[in-house]
């Protein structure tokens, strides 16, 4: 149990990284674009090309992380990504933020897909539903990451005094805290597509995944503008949108082995969509930022449970092999996730910011609909 133990440490610090790095772009969105002076439209076209790239790489990680391992592609990975932040701050113009947007999007897609393959790996060696508390700590990476752009603009950083700062102590740490001996299950890889969907009954499962993720992303990106600019919160203020959404879906993700043994993980599912449905009403419904910072942490509830559910469930499919399926997945979730932010862009330039975080509600409510899907292969 100790060996289990460690590995469990040095998979929570890899995704506690990947979370603040992502974090920590995420609360410096604002700044970046008053920088390059872009209209919501813009930006939303910007943040497309991160959603091109992380696509791009998820099935080619896929196949690399059964063919190599896990463990070994995870810490490479995850020194490029932290490049890959320090380039954004270098942005000059808005084609030069959209090349690093790309950049930065393959690197934090391909970190997805090998640290999810990883936690997979330790997840059946605990014989328990452990996914959940790895994705609570990629909340509290992000929700710190968040919280750093705060402090950075308290103490009046510049976009790039912040990004060395915070990304050097983020993945300096997160190395040397993740080495252990794992050996990580290779699977032999020939033939197929290389950007392969997903097919039979994986399909509801991204599709699940899906739904979540795009609301997951759309937080991630536009809460600080939206409270910024539809709710005239504060810079300060603003910045605490996704850190409290974030906090809000580290707790019940730590919570969330206890509630999936318990309840089951369709019921838990269902439960996710409901209360992600009631934050989205509550943000949209927001005259002033108090109760929107209180439906963005009860989104954070809600979508705690479903993206570890579906990597749980694609992880242990009798039909493909872990990496391939854990990417297939993530090509429609984590694509969800990243593509979420520009779709929100274009409606809120078409119409208005406030009608285009109304879009997440039915995605919601899909949620709850198809959290059969959730059900573990064996007793399918």
């Amino acid at each position: 149990m100790i060996g289990i133990m460690s590995a469990w440490r040095a998979v929570a610090v890899m995704f506690i990284l990947n979370g603040a790095l992502f974090g920590i772009w995420a609360s410096r969105i604002p700044a970046v674009r008053d920088k390059l002076d872009l209209t919501h439209e813009t930006l939303g076209y910007g943040l497309l090309f991160m959603a091109a790239g992380a696509v791009c790489s998820f099935p080619i990680t896929g196949r690399l992380t059964d063919r190599f391992g896990a463990v070994v592609l995870t810490r490479y990975i995850a020194v490029l990504y932290t490049v890959s932040l320090i380039l954004l701050a270098l942005a000059g113009s808005f084609w030069s933020l959209a090349a690093f947007l790309f950049v930065f999007g393959a690197f934090h897609g391909s970190m997805d897909v090998a640290m999810n393959a990883w936690a997979a790996e330790v997840e059946q060696a605990y014989k328990k539903p452990v996914m959940s508390s790895f994705h609570a700590m990629w909340s509290l990476g992000a929700g710190l990451g968040a919280l750093s752009g705060f402090a950075a603009v308290q103490m009046g950083l510049t976009v790039i005094q912040h990004f060395l700062l915070a990304g050097g102590i983020v993945v300096g740490l997160a190395l040397g805290l993740s080495w252990v001996r794992w050996t990580s299950r290779r699977a032999a890889v020939s033939g197929g597509k290389v950007f392969a969907l997903p097919s039979g009954a994986l399909i509801l499962v991204g599709f699940t995944a899906l739904c979540g993720a795009l609301g997951e992303g759309a937080v991630a990106d536009w809460s600080a503008i939206f409270l910024r600019d539809v709710t005239d919160a504060a810079e300060s203020i603003a910045a605490l949108g996704y850190a409290v959404f974030s906090v809000a879906m580290v707790a019940f993700r730590l919570a969330g082995g206890f509630v999936i043994a318990r309840f089951g993980p369709v019921a838990t599912a269902r439960f996710g969509g409901a209360c992600a449905a009631l934050g989205v009403f509550c943000v949209v419904s927001a005259a002033e930022a108090g109760l929107a910072l209180a439906g963005f942490a009860m989104m954070g509830i809600g979508y705690a449970v479903i993206m570890p559910l579906a990597f749980s469930r694609a992880a242990s499919d009798p039909n493909v092999p872990p990496g391939q399926a854990i990417a297939s997945v993530a090509t429609l979730g984590y694509g969800g996730l990243l593509i979420g932010p520009p779709l929100i862009g274009f409606l809120a330039e078409m119409l208005t910011l406030r009608i285009a975080f109304t879009a997440l509600l039915p995605l919601a409510v899909f949620i709850v609909l198809l959290a059969g899907s959730l059900r573990p292969a064996e007793t399918d």
